[in-house]
């Protein structure tokens, strides 16, 4: 006869078997993947990349859902009220988990404690860019001009609060300079503002910024990653004349709180292994991004301190959005 021991060992044996059956299984059909943004955004363009990879692999499609709106809140809070049963992935964004939670008091999600952690998915360096014409060449000079006259040097962005105008401002801070904030209704509007002549410089994404760049058309002063980047490799960056400056843009994954520990790093590890695979990083690279694989313990950690660097950010700038 079996006793106690025996017993609860059989059901254990029986539980780990059910887990992993479970885990074989899964996904049993097509997950989603909400994008608070629409079509044609960066984050959309890298997770529809990642989406057909993980199509591929997957028993069942990730299925790619636009839900933009109110400065991607629409998005996310969606992705919060998800079931947490690991068929609803949420992006998150440099914007939406870590300047957000500074900026909007009312704000209908938690950053941090409405959701789960799966990995960075990649991240995307900004470039300070000026018209030909502006003076300064290096972010010394920039600095120099800007304390030799407070205020009087205009940039623009692609409106409040996005990672262009809070990168700018963290510029200002750390170099104790005061710049005037030129908001634009998205940042091509800006950018064909720059190339009039009618904003001397803005600071911007490397993709968006390259081509005009390439052409001549704009002037790459500094790049706001702690490394340089790939596709301006004779670029300086921002640190190199201001220790420790590093303001990035990133897109990852994430999940509602309460879904189970087993799915969130069942999709960590297939994430991760395609961040790795050489092919989808060099695709990734070409269209203006770098793979930035994590463990979702490793970008718990991250985003809080991007949560933490921005707000301070915020209260320094004193800006401030309506939710």
């Amino acid at each position: 006869m079996l006793d106690r021991r025996d017993l609860l060992s059989a059901g254990l044996a029986l539980g780990a078997a059910g887990t992993a059956k479970a885990q074989e299984s899964w996904p049993s059909r097509p997950v989603r993947i909400i994008i608070p943004f629409p079509p044609g955004q960066a984050t959309d363009t890298m997770l529809r990349l990642l989406a057909d990879e993980l199509s591929r692999r997957w028993p069942q499609r990730a299925v790619v859902e636009n839900r933009a709106g109110g400065a991607g809140v629409v998005g996310t809070e969606a992705g919060a009220r998800a079931a947490p049963d690991g068929y609803s992935i949420t992006a998150s964004t440099s914007g939406t988990f870590g300047i957000n939670p500074g900026i909007i008091a009312n704000l209908p999600y938690d950053a941090d404690r409405d959701f789960a952690h799966i990995t960075a998915v990649f991240t995307v360096p900004l470039v300070i860019i000026a018209h030909p014409s502006f003076a300064p060449r290096t972010a010394q000079e920039l600095l120099e001009a800007a304390r030799r006259d407070p205020g009087g040097i205009n940039y623009g962005s692609g409106g409040p609060g996005t990672s262009q105008h809070m990168s700018a401002e963290l510029f200002a801070s750390r170099g104790g300079v005061r710049l005037t904030h030129v908001p634009y209704r998205g940042s091509g509007p800006a950018m064909a503002d720059l190339l009039a002549g009618n904003i001397p410089m803005m600071f911007d994404s490397i993709p968006s910024a390259l081509p005009q760049i390439q052409a001549g058309r704009a002037r790459a002063i500094a790049v706001t990653s702690a490394t340089r980047a790939s596709q301006l490799p004779d670029v300086p960056t921002i640190a190199e004349t201001l220790p420790g400056y590093e303001a990035i843009g990133w897109a990852g994954l994430c999940v509602p709180a309460a879904t189970p520990r087993l799915a969130v790093e069942r999709i960590n590890a297939d994430v991760t292994a395609l961040l790795r695979d050489p092919a989808i990083a060099a695709r990734m690279v070409e269209l203006g991004g770098t793979p930035a694989p994590q463990t979702p313990d490793e970008c718990t950690r991250f985003v809080r301190a991007e949560i933490a660097k921005w707000r301070e950010v915020a209260r320094i700038a004193n800006v401030r959005l309506e939710g």
